[in-house]
């Protein structure tokens, strides 16, 4: 009788054992996939947009800033048409669509963020591009008035942002791949 009892208890331990080791895995499995995911569907689109944005405005800097390195727009002497036609060109064609698709990426995959609330940096890049859209749609309609976005573009801080997500991400998905 107490070996039935104990063969029962032995095999009882090794289904808990078997069960609980499953589980374990499951999870794991599922942490792995969501970290892939917020990579290549949020964090990764998100740091290689900023950076993009970042180097080409300082390839647009290095050809138009003023001959003392600023910008026509941090200058005493304001800026030419020459120099606003040429923003709005850049805007336009390279900056706008640029902030559009991180603006995008917030709205479309917020799901994927590791915070449990919207970052306030996420926030002002929305609320940043709504400004310059406004901006451009006046443009359309020939008034030169504007050219700036009514909420500055949180450039550093978005850009450190996506960069910290981006790496963060990588070392966890290392971690759970088991490589150091």
């Amino acid at each position: 009788m107490i070996t039935v009892v104990a063969t029962i208890a032995l095999a009882f331990a090794g289904y808990v054992a078997t069960y609980l080791n499953g589980l374990r895995l499951s999870q794991r499995q599922e942490r792995i996939a969501r970290l892939n995911r917020q990579l290549s569907d949020f964090y990764g689109p998100l740091f290689a947009l900023t950076e993009a944005n970042s180097r080409i405005f300082g390839a647009f800097m290095e050809r138009n800033a003023r001959p003392d390195g600023r910008s026509p727009f941090v200058h005493e002497i304001p800026p030419s048409e020459e120099e606003l036609a040429e923003w709005r060109l850049w805007v336009r064609t390279v900056f706008l669509p640029n902030i559009q698709a991180m603006r995008d990426l917030v709205i479309k995959r917020a799901d994927l963020l590791s915070e449990p609330a919207m970052p306030p940096i996420l926030l002002q890049l929305c609320a940043h591009v709504s400004g310059y859209e406004i901006t451009a749609a006046r443009w359309e309609q020939g008034s030169y008035d504007e050219h700036l976005s009514v909420v500055p573009f949180p450039s550093e801080e978005i850009a450190a942002y996506a960069r910290h997500g981006f790496a963060g991400l990588k070392q966890q998905q290392g971690r759970l791949l088991g490589r150091r």
